[in-house]
Parts: structure tokens; C-alpha cells; sequence
């Protein structure tokens, strides 16, 4: 892969882990809310406060996903499946640009295979 494409891929990994981190700053804020003295909306509330940490948990997972992303962009790697070597399609990396995994890999760990 070349500077450039490398380049433009570092500059989306790293817009991406700043607006996640926007969010994450975010739901954190949203879960420090005191709860309401009503017990109905509290109940809701806290089905609330559930959906948020269910969507801070993926964030934070994105974001250790772009740090690796990351680190293979600097180690010399990125592009490359991490499981088998094979050279990560440009049009799964325009979609997915975290994505460790070639489309094959990805499908066989998806379905159960090998």
C-alpha cells in the first residue's frame, strides 16, 4: 500500500477514535446524572443507562480496534490479514478500516470455521 492511501487511512482511523472518544466523554456525563426521585421513570432511566453502557462498551472496543489498526499502519502491516497473511481487499478497508481480518478470515470466525 502506498504513503498516501497509509496517510489517508491513518488521518479516518484517528477522525473516527476522536468523535468515539466525543462519545464515550459524553455517555460518561449522561451516566452521572442523578437518578429521578419517581420510581416509574427511574426504571426507565436505568433501561436507559443500560442501552448507554451497551454503546460504551462497543466504543471502547472500537477504539482498542483502531489502536491496533494503528499500530499496524506504524509496524508496516496494515492491509495484511492478521490471520492468514493474505493482502486485506481496498474495498473492505474503505468499509472497515480497523479491520484486522481479511473477508475470508472474517466469514470463517463469523460462521464457526477454521
Amino acid at each position: 500500500m502506498d504513503k498516501y492511501a497509509l496517510d489517508d487511512f491513518r488521518e479516518q482511523l484517528l477522525r473516527r477514535k476522536r468523535e468515539l472518544h466525543g462519545r464515550l466523554v459524553q455517555i460518561e456525563e449522561d451516566l452521572e446524572q442523578p437518578m429521578n426521585a419517581d420510581v416509574p421513570d427511574r426504571v426507565t432511566e436505568r433501561e436507559s443507562d443500560e442501552v448507554l453502557e451497551g454503546l460504551g462498551l462497543a466504543g471502547q472496543g472500537e477504539i482498542r480496534a483502531i489502536d491496533a489498526a494503528l499500530n499496524r499502519i506504524e509496524a508496516g502491516t496494515f492491509g495484511i490479514c492478521v490471520r492468514c497473511g493474505d493482502a486485506i481487499s481496498p474495498e473492505r478497508l474503505r468499509a472497515v478500516p480497523h479491520a484486522p481480518l481479511c473477508q475470508t478470515c472474517a466469514a470463517e470466525i463469523a460462521t464457526g470455521g477454521r
